[in-house]
């Protein structure tokens, strides 16, 4: 069932948005002093608001030599889904599709009725250390001082990356929209390869997803770098989509070689294993570097 602008919160005003808005600057806490020119509201307003936010969860209080608020991952959410209803991208927001350790994939509707993937990338979530050591493309970023920000990267990084592929015919969403941390993309229907015990051809959908990954580094130059079982779907046709590039490397990168190694080992090795494929590692490799064209 689809609820209307639901995710907006209920009750929940302009002047509120405006407020949290306030607060996706660079610094983590601010001071109890806000621009009126930024905010366009009184600070009398803003301290009346301020307590109503954090009951909602948008907000965080903090009270120490000052006294300070944090955006919660609920404000953000909602910044970037009041983005997407203004701009008319969305209209109703519907069930949870998929629910990862660093992202959470919804259902949505267009004003057009049409149903969309909504992308929260969510990284941080369920270990910072872990994260910034395989995230590390946040890092090279001066500004991400908190997790909102390098998911916004990530998201950002990922539609940058569907943008390039879609167009070159690789089988992934097609990418919508994307505002802060949310990526919106065409409907993603079917399940996770590691959700399939069995497969009426394996061999088949093995090679599919070979000539999908040489076509993201045969024409667009793009290696996925966390391909694997878990972000390679299989659709009701039987057709593949390929998900999750926001680790996406180009084929120029320094550890361009060993990252797509890994990626068709990850593959391939899953293949061996549940389903009995005697396919070799140089075979693949070879097969998605070589250039035969003429």
């Amino acid at each position: 069932m689809f609820h209307p602008k639901l995710p907006i919160g209920k009750n929940t005003t302009k002047k509120q948005i405006t407020i949290v808005n306030c607060l996706t600057s660079r610094e983590y806490y601010k001071k109890l002093k806000f621009n009126p020119k930024q905010a366009e509201l009184p600070l009398s307003e803003i301290e009346y608001r301020l307590p109503i936010l954090i009951k909602k969860g948008l907000l965080r209080g903090w009270r120490g030599k000052y006294t300070g608020y944090s955006l919660t991952t609920a404000g953000y959410d909602t910044l970037a889904i009041d983005t997407l209803v203004k701009a008319n991208i969305i209209e109703a927001f519907g069930k949870p599709l998929g629910v990862g350790k660093e992202s959470d994939v919804y259902d949505a509707l267009t004003p057009n009725e049409k149903r969309v993937a909504l992308k929260f990338h969510r990284l941080g979530r369920t270990s910072f250390k872990k994260t910034k050591l395989k995230r590390n493309y946040t890092v090279n970023y001066s500004y991400t001082p908190d997790w909102h920000h390098r998911s916004r990267i990530a998201a950002k990084k990922e539609y940058t990356a569907l943008k390039l592929l879609y167009p070159k015919g690789v089988a992934v969403p097609e990418p919508i929209k994307q505002t802060r941390h949310v990526l919106v993309m065409d409907m993603i229907e079917g399940a996770e390869l590691y959700h399939y015990p069995e497969l009426p051809d394996a061999q088949a959908v093995y090679n599919e997803t070979l000539v999908n990954v040489r076509r993201a580094y045969q024409d667009a130059h793009i290696i996925h770098g966390d391909l694997s079982p878990f972000n390679i779907i299989l659709q009701p046709n039987q057709h593949i989509l390929i998900i999750d590039w926001p680790q996406n490397v180009p084929t120029t990168h320094p550890n361009a070689k060993e990252l797509l190694e890994r990626d068709l080992r990850n593959v391939l090795t899953f293949f061996q294993r549940k389903h009995g494929l005697k396919n070799r590692l140089k075979d693949a490799v070879t097969y998605v570097t070589e250039n035969t064209k003429n």
